[in-house]
């Protein structure tokens, strides 16, 4: 049961950081499908930062730099996002579909340059992290506290506060809501729409690191994140664009997820000879299932998908 929980606090963690990116980019106006290619790109950045830190960096440094790194990357990726469906104003939809095609096959590509330089024999797509991964972690008797699970509640609570509590917040939503009214008092749509999409490339950044850092101590690139992008976007939807709910959803949708992980360990789950597979599969399905009877409810911010044209009111 402590296993099932360890790994549902992990993988809740996860989700909730790269679901509260797309609430950000979507109460600005921009859907941002783009969220998995942004998660590998992150985790990309921050496993390529645990392989070249020298194994006598302290843990506080090395920590910094891998999240800076996850950041950079992640922020840097979702600009192509930005310059694409804000200043030329293309489809979001296809263009954050191209992003997760680009985001596997790029970091696919750069990691086995990478490898290749280093050993010409080596043509794989997997970068190891095993020492530098035990400083994200703390073990606390037979649990295993991963420090992303504390990043991910004061994000949670940050987020709160910037879009309910300040201006900027303010800003943001009206222009996912009504760019023209927002424009018309002086509020620079464009920006508040590339800081939107900006802040949703380091969420995901950070949840793509996150994930990297949940699972096992290296990663096959080319696998890229299972899906959690998507999944996080169903999180997003079903939590209805708001903070605390989309916390409250992660951990519903970790639960299942993590339990595809641990089930072996519940000899109740095991004498019903269900395939190892169809656990697997429950998060995907489960989410399914929830869209499906609450999605006619979803009240998602009124403009989101419309490129603003300012001549238009």
């Amino acid at each position: 049961m402590l296993l099932l929980l360890q790994y549902t606090l992990i993988f809740s963690s996860v989700l909730t950081l790269v679901a509260l990116g797309g609430c950000f980019s979507e109460h600005s106006g921009v859907i941002n499908l783009g969220l998995e290619g942004i998660m590998v790109m992150g985790g990309l950045g921050g496993a390529l930062a645990m392989r070249y830190l020298s194994p006598n960096t302290p843990a506080f440094l090395l920590i910094l730099v891998v999240i800076l790194c996850a950041i950079a990357l992640g922020a840097l990726y979702s600009s192509l996002l930005a310059v694409a469906c804000i200043n030329f104003r293309a489809d979001q939809t296809i263009v954050g579909t191209a992003l997760n095609m680009l985001g596997t096959a790029g970091a696919t590509v750069i990691v086995k340059a990478i490898n290749t330089a280093a050993n010409p024999d080596d043509v794989s797509s997997t970068i190891q992290y095993i020492e530098p991964k035990k400083n994200f972690i703390v073990n606390i008797g037979t649990f295993e506290f991963n420090w992303f699970m504390l990043i991910a509640v004061i994000a949670v609570i940050v987020a709160y506060l910037i879009l309910y509590k300040t201006r900027f917040g303010l800003r943001l939503v009206a222009c996912g809501e009504n760019p023209q009214a927002a424009d018309s008092v002086g509020i620079n749509v464009f920006k508040m729409r590339w800081s939107g999409v900006l802040i949703s490339g380091v969420l995901g950044g950070l949840g793509g690191i996150c994930y990297l850092l949940a699972g096992v101590s290296e990663w096959k690139f080319e696998n890229g994140v299972a899906g959690f992008g998507f999944l996080a976007l169903a999180v997003m939807i079903f939590g209805q664009w708001k903070p605390i709910r989309i916390a409250m959803s992660a951990l519903l949708f970790g639960a299942f997820r993590a339990l595809s992980n641990v089930y072996f360990g519940f000899p109740a789950l095991q004498s019903l000879n269900i395939p190892g597979s169809v656990y697997n599969m429950m998060p995907y399905i489960i989410s399914l299932v929830v869209l499906a009877f609450t999605s006619r409810h979803s009240r998602a911010p009124k403009s989101e998908g419309i490129p603003y044209d300012k001549g238009l009111r």
